[in-house]
């Protein structure tokens, strides 16, 4: 997915909400700020956005000394996720149709964006986990992702957001975890989640868990580790958390389920959905499909 012109205010937002959070020097917002806008004015409108974010971000930290801005927001929200796991769980437990309602957690949790939001606040989360649990849902695409994972060996789960990843965890439990890597970033950007929060909130005890080597809010590939990129390739299915993933492997021919909540207009239009709506869509299923 190329980078639309709405998209640059929102790097602009990303870079003020970035720097605020690590100095009230406003000398110091001003030189960064300019610095980001003169990167913007240069940057290639056919990468996607997550390519220009990474530049932008890398700077910010080289420039505050902070590697990274977010952790107390990733700490606040992993313990907000976990509060709410006990009562989800049951919830998935006793539904007539678990997986179903672990996907819609699983999308609703990705709410927890810092990327496309410049504050999420704990009701807002709550709100919208409990929405989800009777929002319109595309049924016949579940059949279809689920029929994907019983015929799958491998399965790259690529996740998103600390917090989220709690959400994550749910539908995981629902599903082959001997089949599935879960996978965070490699470094910190924005609120994504990283090996640190994965152990946090016990995804290393359910399934195995692997960085991607890259510190993008997105999986861009040649951005990647060998290691990743292998394991990308071996696996015959992904699942693909996010607005971030979504840009960067829309167009890669693969067979992925993207599973996002479009939270700004530009994805929203992308997808051909409302903002808020609860998305499970897919890519290259031909291989999954019924009688195949």
């Amino acid at each position: 997915m190329k980078t639309y012109f709405d998209c640059v205010p929102c790097f602009v937002r990303q870079v003020l909400d970035s720097v605020r959070m690590t100095t009230d020097d406003t000398r110091l917002h001003e030189k960064v700020l300019r610095e980001a806008l003169s990167m913007a004015s240069e940057m290639d409108l056919n990468q996607s956005p997550p390519a220009m974010a990474q530049k932008i971000h890398q700077f910010i930290r080289k420039m505050t000394g902070i590697s990274d801005p977010y952790l107390d927001v990733k700490n606040r929200f992993n313990k907000l996720a976990l509060q709410m796991y006990p009562d989800l769980r049951m919830r998935i437990d006793t539904s007539t149709d678990p997986v179903e309602t672990a996907v819609r957690l699983a999308i609703a949790g990705n709410i927890i964006d810092f990327g496309v939001n410049s504050a999420v606040e704990s009701s807002q989360v709550e709100r919208t986990i409990a929405e989800s649990l009777t929002d319109p849902f595309d049924r016949e695409s579940l059949e279809v992702f689920k029929h994907a994972i019983s015929r799958a060996e491998k399965i790259l789960y690529l996740g998103d957001n600390a917090g989220e990843i709690v959400f994550d965890r749910l539908l995981i439990e629902q599903l082959p975890c001997e089949k599935i890597t879960f996978v965070v970033k490699g470094g910190p950007i924005l609120n994504d989640a990283v090996m640190e929060d994965a152990q946090i909130v016990g995804l290393t005890d359910v399934v195995d868990v692997i960085d991607n080597g890259s510190d993008a809010p997105g999986t861009i590939l040649e951005n990647c580790s060998e290691t990743f990129r292998r394991r990308f390739d071996q696996s015959d299915l992904i699942i693909a958390k996010g607005q971030g993933n979504y840009e960067t492997l829309s167009d890669v021919d693969k067979n992925i389920f993207f599973l996002v909540m479009p939270k700004c207009s530009v994805l929203a239009r992308h997808l051909g959905r409302e903002i808020g709506s609860l998305v499970l869509s897919g890519s290259n299923h031909s291989h999954f499909a019924e009688g195949s």
